[in-house]
């Protein structure tokens, strides 16, 4: 059964490693220390509990119920837009430092809210683990189907904790106001780019 754990672990690997809102919020969380653990604890149990819906027989769902991605699909533009907004305003603001403060107030309630929000309002997530993972590890055996889901979770674990800890401890470096006008400039531009590729998306499906 090691070949299909190893088999999660590296589709599950090359699924999550691209920058993405997730990566995004959870490296961001990194650099300035706070409750970047629970971040990572957090994303990770949404990768989880999103891998096993689809593995176990979600995929399903999604491929009979179009309406409901394509909610999914333009309420993450909205969400998107709104975050690489807040982003970019940040990288352009004439005192850097002042706006990091700001960020910094949020309790830790508004960083649950918007990790929930970057994870379960990104349709990827859902491509990823519904259509990707889950039509592959559906078809497998039931004991090879829960060695499969146990390496991709695996691959979140690894990937989500390993990046939270190294933001943070490359904070010093990352802290400087050069730096963090350059990361909210990288962050904003990839919400917006994977917003308007999502928005493309969803006018097609209309057709």
């Amino acid at each position: 059964m090691l070949s299909f754990y190893l088999q999660g672990l590296a589709l599950g690997a090359a699924l999550i490693l691209p920058l993405g809102p997730q990566n995004a919020f959870v490296m961001n969380q990194g650099v300035r220390r706070q409750y970047h653990l629970m971040t990572a604890s957090l994303c990770t149990l949404s990768d989880v509990v999103l891998i096993c819906a689809g593995i176990f027989g979600g995929s399903a769902l999604l491929n009979q119920s179009p309406v409901l991605l394509m909610l999914i699909t333009w309420a993450g533009v909205a969400f998107l837009l709104w975050y690489g907004w807040g982003a970019l305003r940040t990288a352009f603001s004439g005192n850097v430092d002042l706006a990091a403060a700001e960020v910094m107030k949020q309790g830790r309630w508004r960083i649950v809210a918007t990790m929930m929000a970057v994870t379960w309002l990104n349709p990827h997530v859902y491509l990823d683990t519904f259509v990707v993972l889950g039509s592959l590890g559906g078809q497998m055996p039931q004991e090879a189907r829960r060695w499969f889901a146990l390496g991709s979770a695996s691959a979140s674990f690894l990937w989500f904790f390993g990046l939270a800890l190294l933001a943070a401890w490359l904070s010093p470096l990352l802290r400087t106001a050069k730096a963090q006008r350059v990361i909210n400039l990288l962050v904003g531009i990839v919400m917006w780019v994977i917003a308007l590729q999502l928005a493309r998306q969803g006018i097609q499906g209309f057709h």
